[in-house]
């Protein structure tokens, strides 16, 4: 029994004592750590990021042009001629006496000239 003991105390000393290189895999590089990230980032910018500051300048720009007479669209649905401009806000007439104070950047799109004054099926 102190046989079978010793023998095995010797076996985990062994064992224990002898380096596990052959046993312990290698670090993964750091390309092959970070390459996924870079990838995921890269697809994110081109298919996220860049499209939206793309839409973002479009609109600052559609601002800009805005003049009176100007038929708009706001965020909301409401559509109507521009009758006054300011810094923050555009007042729309939606109906004849009938005007709305909206904010700039709520007008969502300008209209082409004569498309509130067209009848429908003529």
């Amino acid at each position: 029994m102190n046989a079978l003991r010793l023998s095995l105390l010797a076996a985990v000393a062994a064992v224990v004592s002898t380096p596990a290189l052959a046993a312990s895999p290698q670090e993964p590089s750091a390309l092959m750590t970070f390459g996924p990230l870079v990838v995921l980032f890269v697809v994110f910018y081109f298919l996220l990021i860049r499209p939206q500051q793309k839409r973002q300048k479009e609109h600052k720009n559609m601002l800009d042009a805005l003049n009176r007479g100007d038929e708009v669209v706001t965020q909301g649905g409401l559509a109507g001629k521009v009758t006054d401009l300011d810094d923050s806000f555009v007042s729309v007439e939606i109906a004849e006496n009938t005007v709305v104070k909206v904010q700039r950047h709520a007008v969502g799109n300008v209209l082409p000239k004569g498309t509130l004054g067209a009848k429908p099926g003529k």
